[in-house]
C-alpha cells in the first residue's frame, strides 16, 4: 500500500500582527522533524504544502535536512487545497451574533496571547457555529466547502499515485481534520475534538490503494519528545 504523511506546520506566530510566519520554535521543530526522517531513513516519491507561508516554510526546512544529510528529495509542489481554513473570516464573520451572550469575547479576541485559554473557549464556540453550517454567509468558505475543498485535493494526489508511493503532506490542522472526517467518518464535532490536539510538526500516516484510504496513524510527535524538552510541544 502507499503512503501520504499529513505533517502539520510548525508553531506559527500566535498572537502576532501576522500569524501566518514560523516563530523561532516553529523552524525549529521543523528542522528537528527533518532530521528525524532523514535517520529514519523515510524517503519520498512526492511532496506537496498548501501555499500558506507557515506550510511552505515548515516544508523547506525539513525538507532541508535531508540535503544536508546528503539524501535527495522530490521539488515540493503547492496545491492550495491543503491550505488552512481561514480562521479571521470564520471570526469576523460569525463573532457579531455571539456577542449577546460573549459580551467580552472581542476584547478577548484581541489580546489573545494573553489569554489563551478563554481564546480557545470563544474559539471553540464559534467553530461549532461553522461546523453547524446555520450561521453561513456569503463569501465565507462553510465547513462543507472546505471538506470539498481539501478531498479534491487528496483525490488529485490519489489519482496521480500507485500503490507503493510515500508522499508527504505539509499542511495544517483544520485540513488534517477535515481528512480525518472524511476517512473515519467521525462526526465534525468529534474530530474538532482531536484538532485541538494535533501537535506542531506531528506525522498523521494514512494508508492508501487506489481511493481506499484508512488512517494508519494520529498525531505523532515522538521527534520531539526524544529531546525532552516540553517547550518543543505546542499545538497553534
Amino acid at each position: 500500500m502507499g503512503s501520504i504523511y499529513l505533517i502539520r506546520h510548525g508553531q506559527a506566530s500566535f498572537g502576532a500582527d501576522d500569524y501566518d510566519v514560523l516563530s523561532p520554535t516553529g523552524i525549529r521543530q521543523a528542522e528537528i522533524l527533518g532530521r528525524h526522517l532523514a535517520e529514519l531513513g523515510v524517503s519520498f516519491d512526492r511532496c506537496l504544502a498548501g501555499d500558506l507561508r507557515r506550510q511552505q516554510h515548515t516544508a523547506n526546512s525539513a525538507l532541508e535536512q535531508f540535503t544536508v544529510a546528503g539524501l535527495s528529495v522530490p521539488l515540493l509542489e503547492t496545491d492550495s487545497a491543503f491550505n488552512e481554513f481561514d480562521a479571521d473570516a470564520v471570526i469576523r464573520a460569525l463573532l457579531p451574533a455571539m456577542l449577546p451572550d460573549e459580551p467580552e469575547a472581542l476584547d478577548i479576541l484581541r489580546n489573545a496571547a494573553q489569554n489563551r485559554a478563554e481564546f480557545q473557549r470563544i474559539f471553540a464556540l464559534i467553530i461549532e457555529r461553522w461546523l453547524a453550517g446555520t450561521y453561513d454567509t456569503p463569501g465565507l468558505e462553510s465547513w462543507l466547502g472546505f471538506v470539498e475543498r481539501v478531498q479534491a485535493g487528496l483525490h488529485r494526489i490519489l489519482d496521480q499515485a500507485d500503490n507503493t508511493q510515500k508522499i508527504a503532506v505539509f499542511t495544517s490542522g483544520g485540513t488534517i481534520t477535515a481528512l480525518l472526517h472524511l476517512i473515519t467518518q467521525m462526526p465534525a464535532r468529534q474530530a474538532f475534538e482531536l484538532n485541538w490536539q494535533i501537535v506542531n510538526t506531528s506525522l498523521n500516516q494514512l494508508k492508501f490503494r487506489g481511493r481506499e484510504v484508512s488512517l494508519a496513524s494520529f498525531n505523532s510527535h515522538a521527534h520531539l519528545q526524544l529531546l525532552k524538552a516540553p517547550e518543543l510541544i505546542t499545538f497553534r
